[in-house]
C-alpha cells in the first residue's frame, strides 16, 4: 500500500479528528460569464471540504485554464502544530513520478541510445543476476506495464507480520528487483497489463546505465531544472521540511508519522515530492512539447494494451474537443494524488489528499476500498471542473 496507484473515489465514515481548516485561493476569474450557474470550481471545492469534514489531515489543489488559475488548501500541515496547510506545501506525489521517469526514458530513445521496442535483457545486469524474465522484455513493455513483471510489494507487504518492518525498510531499486526475483514471472503475462512498480525500478537502472550518471541527477536535468520546478525533488532529506504536509497511519491503535519512511523516497517509480503548481507545470510543458518531441508524446499517449494507460501516463475522459485527457495518480501511505491534463497543454488540474490516520491494508483489509473510493472522488472532481471550464 505504500506506493500503490489504484483508481480513485469514495467517502469514509467521519473520523474523530479535530482539525482546523484554512483556505487560500488565487482570485483569477473563470474564463466566461456563467450568469446564475454555479462557478466551475464549486464541485472541486465541495469535494475538498468534504474530505476535511471526514477527518483528513489536509487536501490541496490547483486548477489552470487559459488566462486563469484557482488554488486552495484545507486542513493542516501536521497534527502536532496544526499549522494551516497552503496550496504551495510539498507532498509526496508517489506514482506521478512515473510520468517524469518516462520522460527521461523517452529522451534515451530520442538520443538514439535505445529503441522503444529494443529488449533490455542484455543491458541491465539485474535481468541476468536477480530476475528471471521468460523472454525478451522491451522498453515499451516496462513503460506500459505490459512486461508481466510482478511488483516487489507483493513480497515486502503481503508477507510482513509487522507494519513497522514495512515502514522502516529502505528498498533501493536494486533491492526492489531482488525481491521481485522471488516472484514467478510467467510468459503468459507478457503483453498483458499488470501494474508494477518494479517496471520503473528497472527503467531507473536503464537510465543510469545508458547515461552513466545517477538517476536523480538525470531526472533533475531532463525535467526539474529544465522547467525550473523549484519545489520538486527526489531528495529524501526534503521530507523533513517545515512546509511538508505530513502523513500518518495507525497501527495497533497507535498513530505513526510515516512521512519520512524510507521505502519509496527517491525511487524512479514513486519517490518524488512536489507541489500542485509544479505538477501542473510539468504536465502542461509535456503536452506543449517543451520536454519531448511531438512523436515521443504521441507514443506516450497511445493506450493499446489497456485503454486506460499509455507509457507513463493514465488516460482520462475526453476533453472539450473530444481528445482524451492524460495525467497520473499516486498513493504513498495516506498521500493520494491525481492529476488530469489536456493534451493541448492548456488545462491542468491536480489534487493531493492526505487522508485521516488509518490502519494499512495489512491490518484492515477494508482500507484499500476506502482509499480507492476517495481516489475516484478526486478524479471525478478534477474532470468535472475541467469540463465546466470548457469555452
Amino acid at each position: 500500500m505504500r506506493t500503490s496507484s489504484k483508481s480513485l473515489l469514495g467517502a469514509l465514515a467521519a473520523a474523530a479528528l479535530a482539525l482546523g481548516a484554512c483556505t487560500y485561493s488565487d482570485p483569477a476569474p473563470a474564463p466566461a460569464s456563467f450568469g446564475t450557474a454555479p462557478p466551475p470550481t464549486r464541485s472541486i471545492d465541495n469535494t475538498m471540504r468534504a474530505f476535511v469534514d471526514q477527518g483528513s489531515v489536509a487536501v490541496v489543489a490547483e486548477v489552470r485554464w487559459p488566462g486563469g488559475t484557482w488554488s486552495r488548501a484545507y486542513g493542516v500541515r501536521n497534527l502536532e502544530s496544526k499549522v494551516a496547510a497552503t496550496p504551495e506545501d510539498q507532498v509526496f506525489v508517489a506514482s506521478i513520478t512515473k510520468s517524469m521517469t518516462a520522460v527521461s526514458v523517452m529522451k534515451l530513445v530520442e538520443d538514439g541510445l535505445i529503441g522503444l521496442d529494443d529488449p533490455v535483457n542484455g543491458i541491465l545486469d539485474s535481468f541476468t543476476t536477480v530476475l528471471k524474465p521468460p523472454g525478451p522484455i522491451t522498453v515499451r513493455q516496462l513503460l506500459g506495464h505490459t512486461s508481466g513483471m510482478r511488483s516487489f510489494e507483493e513480497v515486502t507487504e503481503r508477507t510482513a507480520d509487522d507494519v513497522r518492518r514495512v515502514i522502516e525498510e529502505d528498498v533501493s531499486p536494486q533491492r526492489g528487483l531482488e525481491l521481485t526475483g522471488q516472484l514467478p514471472w510467467d510468459a503468459r503475462d507478457v503483453g498483458s497489463f499488470r501494474y508494477s512498480n518494479s517496471n520503473y525500478l528497472a527503467l531507473g537502472q536503464l537510465v543510469e546505465k545508458l547515461r552513466g550518471r545517477p538517476f536523480a541527477e538525470v531526472l533533475r536535468q531532463d525535467v526539474i531544472d529544465r522547467l525550473k520546478l523549484e519545489r520538486t525533488t527526489l531528495d529524501p532529506a526534503a521530507a523533513a521540511g517545515p512546509d511538508v504536509i505530513r502523513s500518518y497511519i495507525t497501527y495497533r491503535g497507535e498513530r505513526l508519522d510515516v512521512t519520512e519512511a524510507p521505502g519509496a523516497l527517491g525511487s524512479p517509480a514513486s519517490g518524488a515530492m512536489s507541489t500542485m503548481s509544479d505538477i501542473n507545470d510539468f504536465y502542461g510543458a509535456l503536452f506543449r512539447g517543451e520536454l519531448l518531441a511531438k512523436e515521443s508524446v504521441q507514443e506516450m499517449t497511445r493506450a493499446e494494451a489497456i485503454p486506460l494507460y499509455g507509457l507513463g501516463l493514465r488516460r482520462w475522459n475526453q476533453d472539450c474537443d473530444g481528445a482524451h485527457r492524460f495525467g497520473g495518480t499516486g498513493g504513498y501511505w495516506t498521500y493520494r494524488t491525481a492529476s488530469v491534463a489536456s493534451t493541448d497543454g492548456k488545462y491542468q488540474a491536480t489534487m493531493t489528499l492526505v487522508t485521516p490516520p488509518m490502519p494499512t491494508a495489512l491490518e484492515d483489509p477494508e482500507t484499500d476500498d476506502k482509499l480507492n473510493l476517495w481516489d475516484d472522488q478526486m478524479v471525478s472532481a478534477l474532470q468535472e471542473t475541467l469540463d465546466r471550464l470548457c469555452p
